[in-house]
């Protein structure tokens, strides 16, 4: 349009009158490009940028309303919202049987209109808690904790808790961990927490800090719940678990010293059923304790027959190596405490697996390390006469080999630092349950000098009457474990320039190694204390400190 407006001046101009035609042409192009520039969204080239995080300006019901009897909430801001992961971030407590439902999402708008589905209770406070999900629609500037709260009674509640949350074993972040208030009154009891949803709700959200309000004064049991299905009930399966031992009494308890501890309780012990996976393998599956969990063959076999079996590491599975028979199946009593089943598996008509070998070996096999051979199927005899171990020179190294395993050896030999090797096995040098052997293995390898390594040394100082498991890790893998009776220096020596953390395990049980809580027995986990810092070891370097362990 503004274009055409210029083509009818300049035809009345004289076409002629250069200079005019000119001078109307550049004022007319210079008030269009300041329209397009105004119509620009966004702040002014230049302006101060917006950091202000929206406000309320008013609800519809008010906050903090009492006798609230309405279905419909109303809330409008200063400016156009956006609400960002609002299923993660709000968190309503009271919890409802069903969900809100909460308008516009995905589209900015100056107003949150809440529906409420359910039968709110009589005398009760509700929060209504979006966490950080209220946000500007420019900027992205959040509206941090914001709450809509009313009171179907005729007060508010207004008692506070907060604390915070961690894992029980290990350092691993958490967030949008639940938090859990049940009431301790007569209709309590510990069974509750599986069946029924909490009285009161919140969320670490993006923290590990959590922060309830609005409460009640009484009696609680506080648990922290990280769950799949969100809908606040104990799935022992799947869930994991912490709870605060003492009960917490408001208005007195405001602030929870000590972290609740999440932890994933053992389960029951439950038999699967089992099954060949290879001629002469079968893998039998369980949950929970394996002990005592022992398999043995009911079926007839000749005299001949071999069999041995292994839990596998990290996993529940039992595997069951036997020598091939020809039967349509095997039949087996299994048992573990409180627990006797007969199973029987069927064989199908799989081949063997060919034997495989395996080292633990690459280019370098550090000092403090020990050269591990492993196969795939059970490892029944060795010949030692075809394994060789030469130096760089070619000199025949002394070493024997010991069974750590199954299907493990251990090569042990004097290692010299700074200096090359040369280890082989021929064939037939490693003979499995299925009457297989090894082709020929060749590993080379060097070793480093001891300047290559550095020390990292801990003067214990335990303060306390149990055992504790001293761990070296590299990341998550434990390096290196030291069982501490009494205060005394610990040395891990020959550990390669990278960093490590140390922690200590409280051994109450005096078993060796962690164990876990259980809720219903109010066991706690053991207790987890991580050195204060990580160790940034460099070769040659020798790292002392003090480790109070109480």
């Amino acid at each position: 349009m503004i274009f055409v407006s210029v083509i009818l001046l300049l035809l009345v101009f004289d076409l002629n009158n250069q200079f005019v035609r000119n001078k109307l042409l550049f004022s007319v192009v210079l008030v269009f490009v300041i329209i397009i520039s105004c119509a620009r969204k966004g702040r002014p080239e230049g302006g101060p940028k917006d950091e202000d995080a929206p406000i309320m300006m008013v609800a519809k019901p008010p906050h903090e309303t009492i006798h609230f009897d309405k279905k419909n909430i109303k809330i409008q801001f200063d400016e156009y919202i956006v609400l960002k992961d609002l299923t993660k971030q709000l968190v309503v407590s009271p919890p409802l049987k069903y969900p809100p439902i909460i308008t516009p999402q995905g589209t900015p708008s100056k107003y949150i209109n809440i529906k409420i589905l359910d039968t709110l209770k009589t005398n009760t406070t509700y929060t209504f808690n979006f966490g950080n999900a209220v946000q500007d629609n420019n900027e992205n500037n959040k509206l941090e904790s914001f709450k809509y709260v009313f009171s179907t009674g005729n007060f508010i509640d207004s008692l506070k808790i907060k604390g915070s949350v961690a894992n029980a074993f290990d350092k691993k972040k958490l967030k949008s961990i639940g938090v859990l208030l049940y009431r301790l009154d007569s209709t309590y009891n510990d069974s509750i927490i599986y069946k029924q949803k909490p009285n009161y709700v919140t969320s670490t959200l993006d923290s590990t800090n959590f922060e309830f309000t609005n409460l009640r004064e009484g009696k609680y049991l506080l648990l922290a719940l990280k769950e799949e299905s969100k809908n606040y009930l104990f799935n022992s399966k799947s869930d994991n678990l912490g709870f605060i031992t003492d009960t917490i009494y408001l208005p007195k308890d405001t602030l929870v010293l000590n972290p609740i501890r999440l932890f994933k309780e053992l389960q029951p012990y439950k038999f699967k059923r089992g099954k060949e996976v290879v001629k002469g393998k079968i893998q039998f599956g369980f949950e929970g304790e394996k002990e005592s969990m022992k398999v043995k063959l009911l079926s007839e076999v000749p005299e001949s027959f071999k069999s041995f079996y292994e839990f596998e590491k990290e996993k529940d599975t039992l595997n069951y190596w036997h020598s091939p028979v020809e039967k349509d199946s095997l039949r087996f009593i299994v048992t573990n405490t409180n627990f006797i089943d007969t199973v029987t598996v069927r064989l199908r008509k799989k081949k063997i697996d060919s034997l495989s070998m395996s080292s633990n070996v690459s280019r370098t096999l550090h000092l403090n390390d020990t050269l591990f051979l492993e196969s795939n199927n059970p490892i029944v005899s060795i010949d030692t006469s075809k394994f060789s171990l030469v130096d760089k020179d070619t000199l025949m190294v002394d070493f024997k080999v010991e069974k750590q395993s199954i299907n493990k050896l251990a090569v042990l030999f004097k290692k010299t630092p700074k200096m090359n090797y040369k280890f082989d096995v021929l064939p037939k040098g490693i003979n499995d349950l299925y009457e297989t052997t090894n082709d020929t293995l060749a590993y080379q390898f060097k070793t480093l000098t001891i300047e290559d390594y550095g020390s990292i040394i801990l003067d214990i100082k335990k303060a306390t009457k149990h055992p504790v498991i001293v761990e070296l890790l590299d990341k998550d893998k434990v390096i290196e474990t030291k069982y501490v009776l009494s205060s005394k220096k610990i040395a891990f020596n020959l550990l390669e320039p990278k960093e490590y953390t140390v922690r200590a395990i409280i051994d109450e049980n005096n078993n060796h190694t962690w164990d876990t809580g259980n809720f219903l027995l109010r066991k706690q986990p053991e207790q987890v204390i991580y050195f204060e810092k990580n160790f940034e070891l460099r070769a040659n370097w020798e790292m002392n400190e003090d480790f109070i362990i109480k």
